[in-house]
């Protein structure tokens, strides 16, 4: 991992975990030289606004993003992004996003020209594909989070939550034993849960007197994983990394 990351500093995270291995070497190097410019914020920021027309494709360096949409004032989370992910790439197809792309603490990106994005897909087709796949998966996980969004009180969605960043984190390298590193706060999971802040405090209460999970400044220190992740009915199948929708050679050129 330490030296798929020294040959490719600003990408070398992008698919890990999943179908890295179907990248040939000549093709993480087109990943690479795609990022124009790199760009880092110290503060929440708003890399993209809903409806503002986009000519340029985020991937994620460092840091955690946001996918929210605003309704009044009632500000909800309908995604999280976390380092590796091309965080908006269906922005290319879309040229406008129906929600807003936001930072959350410092965050460092890499952006990708949609002409540059224009010319791979015309000469490469299989990582053409395998853009395709990273797309689709954000789309599995928004598929998770409504599901789940019904079937679980909020002690449980927040588990589910936690559970969820902790396993792709583990993806690309970034996962610790017992704790979640993150710049999280109590509004933010509200936000992404579907509650108000009173209810998340009761549900991070539960979860503290359980012994599942104890959040404290965005870190979350978890004594049994196994624990939270049965509370949580946590399956990370729908991740695509492992288990019956796991991808591995199928989309490799060999």
């Amino acid at each position: 991992m330490d030296e798929e990351l020294g040959r490719y500093p600003l990408t070398g995270r992008f698919l890990m975990g999943r179908l890295r291995d179907a990248l040939s070497e000549d093709e993480k190097g087109i990943v690479e030289s795609l990022i124009g410019e790199v760009v880092e914020y110290d503060h929440d920021a708003t890399i993209l606004s809903r409806g503002e027309l986009s000519d340029r494709s985020t991937m994620l360096i460092d840091g955690f993003v946001l996918r929210t949409i605003s309704e009044g004032d009632k500000r909800f989370v309908v995604g999280v992004q976390v380092p590796g992910d091309f965080v908006d790439l269906h922005a290319f197809a879309l040229k406008r996003l129906d929600h807003d792309l936001v930072t959350l603490g410092p965050v460092r990106v890499g952006f990708v020209s949609h002409d540059r994005l224009r010319r791979l897909m015309e000469e490469n087709a299989h990582l053409t594909r395998l853009l395709w796949f990273s797309t689709l998966l954000d789309a599995a996980i928004h598929r998770e989070w409504i599901m789940k969004l019904e079937q679980l009180r909020a002690s449980k969605r927040v588990a589910h939550v936690f559970c969820e960043i902790w396993q792709r984190l583990d993806f690309v390298g970034l996962g610790r034993k017992g704790i979640i590193d993150t710049p999280l706060i109590q509004q933010t999971l509200a936000d992404m849960c579907g509650t108000t802040a009173i209810h998340m405090n009761r549900a991070l209460g539960q979860l503290r007197r359980d012994g599942l999970a104890d959040f404290r400044r965005g870190s979350i220190r978890v004594p049994d994983r196994q624990a939270l992740e049965r509370f949580a009915t946590f399956d990370p199948a729908y991740l695509y990394g492992e288990g019956i929708l796991g991808v591995k050679g199928e989309l490799s050129l060999s």
